[in-house]
């Protein structure tokens, strides 16, 4: 081989590989708002899960992206490692749309498209027209980097003795495939190298399929490597990556006679002999393991335990890796994140109302604690939130991801004026103040009336739900006019002597401070309003 050809080869491969990426760019750019959407429900049941999953794949151009994405939401606990499992299947079958698409005998077309896409690229007038030209200059160098590397391969032909080794140890190509996969950390890259060697004359269906099986093995690597510093969880979601892959062509192994006679049977071609080969082997592949799911799952929970793990303090769902992987998932993640944050708001509010019902001087520590969590996960949004701008979303999810980052301001000012108030019990007890019965009854009525307007306002953002925003817009203006009568009242008694000074400042300030958390509620529940607009 002279340098020529070597560099030819890599050229080729280089190509490829971003012919790939501008594709999975633009695609999940044109889905937008839809991507997330998408991912938000990958965590449901696992057959939903292998559907999903699929999508997922061909969306973002990557069985790997889509097994990183699950490997962290599995460390996050957004997902269960069955749920985990029907994705990792289904993402295995996305991935093999790639081979199909090279497969096709459209080479001759791939510099017009390429032209037009660039033309798109220079003279589009709009980000979703530059983005349609983005996708199609990724589709024709996807197929002007396969020229490259069938063509930088002519000079074997006469040294077809090289590959004789592959055709007659199928496990030696088992190995190369997984070596060779490992290595490059795509799939789709020594997929298409295989098919174009194969195209050549240099493998034979005999000692290609082998390779396509060891490629499937190799891919795993990418889970692996993303479970390293996770939690047993995660490491049990790569685990199940690598034995389905294992398990599946072990069993294709041994049946190979009959695989192959099934994949001659589909085409006289040998690009979409192989371009099936891997997409039936993923499909059988997952059919036969549907059925054993809760085995399977059982089998890895053998094989990684799960021991006892301390606790994440702070952000938990915020993991770079998705940004990465797919910024639709990292967009998501952060929607996770500022309802995670909420519910430690929430909890704040909790603890404020028990210290005054109950008198439990505990809560004070308890209220400051969670505040310092609260304050973490602000800071910690908002720097994720920057990186995910850097990687360029769609006027959509670029929409969605400032409506959430404004939100968190919102959040951190409910957890602010429940310090406020576990600062005005301390300063009560500190001063001996009592509250009247009837002003605890007016406590209770105004903190119930909040209470509810800031979990229908976390409910209306987790579920992206109008109706219940519209209740929580109703129960603001229901808390501002409880409000405005409730100091008027006290005030009243405070001219009647019924109550001290220093009770009937410290009461006004905690109406004042209730009042300002039902506003900042209030603006949470905008954002579910303005994401549903565009889902319309």
């Amino acid at each position: 081989m002279t340098w020529g050809s070597a560099f030819q080869i890599l050229g080729g491969v280089g190509l490829f590989l971003f012919g790939i990426k501008l594709m999975s760019e633009a695609l999940q750019y044109l889905a937008g708002d839809k991507m997330r959407q998408l991912i938000g429900s990958l965590t449901k049941t696992p057959i939903r899960g292998v559907f999903i999953g699929a999508l997922v794949a061909m969306l973002i151009q990557s069985s790997s992206g889509t097994t990183v994405m699950t490997v962290s939401f599995v460390h996050a606990g957004l997902m269960t490692l069955k749920q985990a499992v029907g994705v990792i299947m289904g993402a295995n079958i996305g991935t093999t749309v790639t081979a199909q698409i090279v497969a096709f005998k459209i080479k001759d077309f791939a510099l017009p498209i390429l032209g037009l896409g660039v033309l798109l690229v220079l003279f589009g007038r709009t980000k979703r027209q530059k983005y349609i030209g983005n996708g199609m200059v990724g589709f024709g160098l996807l197929f002007l980097g396969m020229q490259t590397m069938e063509s930088s391969m002519v000079f074997l032909r006469d040294r077809k003795d090289l590959f004789l080794a592959f055709s007659s140890n199928p496990l030696l190509g088992v190995l190369v495939g997984t070596a060779v996969t490992m290595v490059v950390q795509a799939s789709s890259a020594t997929i298409g190298l295989t098919m174009a060697m194969a195209a050549q004359g240099l493998l034979t269906l005999d000692a290609a399929i082998p390779i396509l099986l060891g490629d499937n093995i190799g891919t795993t690597i990418t889970a692996v490597i993303a479970s390293i510093g996770s939690n047993r969880s995660a490491k049990q979601a790569a685990t199940a990556h690598v034995l389905f892959n294992v398990i599946g062509a072990t069993i294709f192994l041994a049946a190979f006679p009959l695989f192959k006679d099934v994949i001659v049977s589909t085409s006289g071609d040998i690009s979409r002999q192989l371009a099936n080969a891997h997409t039936i082997f993923n499909v059988t592949n997952t059919v036969m393991f549907l059925p054993f799911v809760s085995l399977f799952v059982w089998l890895i929970r053998r094989i990684v335990p799960v021991r006892g793990e301390a606790m994440a303090a702070g952000p938990i769902y915020l993991d770079l890796k998705l940004i990465g992987a797919s910024p639709a998932a990292a967009v998501d993640a952060v929607k996770k994140e500022i309802l995670h944050m909420g519910t430690l708001a929430a909890s704040m509010l909790r603890d404020v109302r028990r210290a005054f019902e109950e008198n439990d001087p505990k809560m004070i520590n308890e209220v400051n604690q969670t505040e310092k969590g609260v304050n973490e996960i602000n800071r910690a949004i908002t720097s994720y939130a920057s990186e995910i701008w850097q990687k360029g979303l769609s006027s959509d999810l670029s929409t969605v991801l400032g409506s959430y980052v404004n939100g968190v301001g919102d959040i951190e000012r409910i957890g602010d004026h429940a310090t406020n108030l576990i600062e005005l019990y301390e300063y009560k007890i500190d001063h001996g103040v009592e509250f009247s019965s009837l002003a605890m009854e007016e406590f209770r009525d105004m903190f119930n009336a909040v209470q509810e307007a800031v979990r229908l306002s976390f409910e209306s953002l987790d579920e992206e739900n109008v109706e219940k925003a519209r209740e929580v817009d109703s129960l603001e203006d229901e808390v501002d006019r409880k409000e405005k009568t409730l100091r008027k009242n006290h005030i009243t008694r405070l001219n009647r002597g019924e109550c001290t000074p220093q009770g009937g400042v410290i009461f006004i300030d905690i109406l004042s401070n209730l009042e300002r958390v039902c506003d900042h509620a209030h603006n949470l529940s905008f954002i579910a309003i303005d994401i549903s607009r565009l889902h319309r």
